[in-house]
């Protein structure tokens, strides 16, 4: 359902929150030398250990051949989203998405960060400020009455004076009796166009830019989105609330 109800909304703020602290947790394991299953095996570690269901592992979206095999998205420099966690070892310089999701009494949250790994360069970490600055405005123009075209124009207005690829075929959702509802949210938009926003919506809000093309290409496993031409990507999201007042934040 598009609009959640009192209760519903405080479960997801629950789940949100814990959701949020499992993150936090796997962010400060993430330096050279550890691995992308090591970082798996804890999030999914966390997750349990709160009572709550790893959101991704074992679903299968339409369009997989297989289930998805892990608790953590793990993609690392090109790879855009819902990499496949590895034995590869992170390495300095590296940026990596840590993407995760929860189910908590029967309801889902979704969120990610780009980590930089040690030191890296300039232009990395300008992308990965540039995106997260793009999801915090994206939030703030998520506002009832507002139109879906504001919120991916408030998006797409930071990628465009840095010429980087912004993402079409991917964008945010609806969540929380599933992982994926409705409405699609692209990360571009016309002001004033689509679908109007209401109170008591839950979206998950995820711009995901390029430093090179926009153009993007499916990996072998089915499930790892890669930039075409081999540039980085950086990859942020948040669960949110439409309410009266403005958006709310749950996985804070």
């Amino acid at each position: 359902m598009l609009i959640k109800t009192a209760n519903e909304i405080e479960v997801l703020r629950e789940g949100g929150r814990r959701l949020a602290a499992v993150l936090r947790e796997v962010v400060v394991a993430v330096r050279p030398g550890v691995t992308e299953l090591e970082l798996d095996a804890l999030a999914e570690k966390l997750i349990r250990a709160g009572g709550d269901t790893p959101a991704f592992k074992n679903y299968q979206p339409g369009g997989a051949n297989i289930p998805f095999p892990a608790t953590l998205c793990v993609s690392v420099n090109d790879a855009i989203v819902h990499g496949i966690p590895t034995h590869r070892a992170l390495e300095e310089g590296d940026i990596v998405g840590l993407d995760i999701g929860l189910a908590h009494k029967g309801l889902y949250t979704d969120m990610a960060r780009t980590i930089m790994v040690g030191e890296v360069s300039t232009q990395d970490r300008v992308l990965v400020e540039d995106t997260e600055r793009a999801l915090s405005l994206g939030i703030s123009a998520t506002c009832s009455g507002a139109r879906m075209g504001d919120v991916g124009a408030a998006i797409e207005a930071v990628a465009r004076p840095h010429h980087y690829g912004i993402v079409r075929e991917l964008g945010g959702h609806g969540v929380g009796h599933a992982q994926h509802e409705k409405p699609y949210i692209p990360n571009y938009g016309v002001k004033g166009k689509g679908s109007k926003l209401m109170a008591g919506m839950v979206l998950a809000l995820e711009p995901m830019f390029n430093i090179g093309t926009e153009e993007i290409l499916l990996g072998e496993d089915g499930y790892t989105y890669r930039t075409a031409d081999g540039s980085r990507s950086a990859h942020f999201e948040h669960t949110i609330v439409i309410t009266e007042s403005g958006p709310e934040v749950l996985t804070l």
